[in-house]
């Protein structure tokens, strides 16, 4: 793959490779503001801007509509470290991405009408996905329990309902022109669109934007644990359910890969340890699932489950300490190690096939490190042995490095 990057005087990146087996093309924005950079009274503010850039720019009163005409779609998703957007469009109607997005780069028309609508559209979301729909509040109890310093501590979509409801016009001017600025954001452009002719639309719509002050984080780092921590809730859910959750290393660290790997090992697809040994096997569980938060700081091994009827919390957490003591005792066998290295490897060759994908991911390694980056990430989860996964699993599966919660059922009186 051809990678080409260009820097405009303003900051912006522009990253780019060209795939002319399609005819489509794909505009990625990604922005380096995520819920971290969230005042801990004003959560929720990167999530809502998600839903406010469509809500109309400074000359475009509607974003989706010409952007259809075109033929073009598009869609956005936030998480705790970036707000990333994302449209495609025939590569004749390349253009129109490049005015959208630009436009909205340079000011969100800001109205009390739109802040309403959107706002009531956050809360919605809020209520439906955290309030209203089964273990919805999880991450609201987990992540306070796992982080008492770091802002991870509080989930995307906000800690509160009540901080989006009271959120102000000026508050979120201010949010947006302390982040949104193109000196804090990454345009990867993909698809059947030359170099040149992405550097010339990048140049045209976006160099008149101006550099604006971001705000540089600040941020506290999580101190280590030292002891377990657990907590017990009780509410009306269809079935008890275990979340365990042990802090790892940041994305940039290279345990990283082990960590992606043990959580394959443990739960990916139907021949993976706890779905063969807790689920089938034992029928310890009705269901049990492991996976890495993904961040770009310190983030969390995952393990969470629902017990089978009959199988109480303190057996189902039993268990699965049984088989994490497997990891810390006995090398992975090569040939289990290379079931999960090839299905990650072949995950990657088909994903970078679409030419999508490929400009989420190019705008994703760059603000890591380098776009370049993408193509080595076969090559590093090649490179690790078994002797690295049990060294990562004993330093981590430690009970002071583990929270717990018990999500016991209790019945609609």
């Amino acid at each position: 793959m051809k990678i080409n990057r260009h820097v405009l005087d303003n900051g912006l990146r522009l990253i780019h490779t060209q795939d002319q087996s399609t005819q489509m093309v794909a505009l990625n924005v990604l922005y380096d503001v995520g819920a971290r950079d969230e005042h801990p009274d004003h959560t929720g503010f990167a999530h809502l801007f998600e839903h406010l850039m469509f809500g109309g720019s400074l000359h475009i009163p509607d974003y989706d509509t010409p952007l259809q005409l075109a033929g073009g779609e598009n869609n956005a998703w936030t998480n705790n470290d970036i707000t990333n957007y994302y449209l495609t469009v025939p590569r004749q109607n390349a253009e129109i991405g490049f005015w959208l997005e630009s436009d909205r780069m340079l000011s969100l028309n800001f109205s009390e009408r739109s802040l309403d609508i959107q706002r009531g559209v956050v809360m919605e979301e809020f209520k439906q996905r955290c309030l209203n729909q089964p273990y919805g509040d999880v991450g609201h109890i987990l992540r306070p329990l796992a982080y008492q310093v770091h802002p991870y501590q509080y989930p995307t979509i906000g800690k509160e309902l009540a901080h989006i409801a009271n959120a102000t016009l000026d508050e979120v001017k201010e949010f947006f022109f302390c982040f949104y600025a193109p000196n804090n954001a990454i345009l990867s452009v993909t698809g059947n669109i030359s170099f040149e002719k992405a550097i010339s639309l990048t140049e045209k719509w976006f160099a008149s934007i101006p550099r604006r002050e971001v705000i540089r984080r600040k941020l506290q780092q999580e101190p280590q644990q030292t002891e377990e921590r657990r907590l017990t809730v009780e509410r009306n859910v269809p079935l008890d359910a275990l979340f365990i959750a042990y802090h790892m290393c940041d994305h940039h660290h290279p345990d990283y890969y082990a960590f992606d790997i043990l959580s394959d090992l443990l739960s990916n697809g139907c021949s993976s340890r706890l779905n063969q040994r807790l689920v089938h096997k034992k029928q310890l569980f009705s269901n049990i699932d492991a996976y890495i938060s993904g961040s770009v700081d310190a983030g969390l091994f995952h393990i969470c489950g629902k017990p089978s009827p009959g199988i109480s919390l303190e057996q189902a957490e039993a268990a699965v300490y049984e088989e994490l003591e497997h990891l810390q005792q006995e090398f992975v066998e090569d040939y289990e190690l290379e079931k999960v290295k090839n299905k990650f490897e072949s995950t990657q060759i088909f994903g970078n096939i679409n030419y999508l994908n490929v400009a989420t991911n190019l705008a994703w390694f760059e603000l890591l490190n380098k776009a370049e980056d993408m193509e080595q990430e076969v090559a590093r989860y090649r490179s690790v042995t078994a002797e690295h996964l049990q060294r990562v699993a004993r330093d981590t599966f430690k009970k002071e490095n583990r929270v717990v919660l018990f999500y016991n059922r209790t019945e609609n009186k």
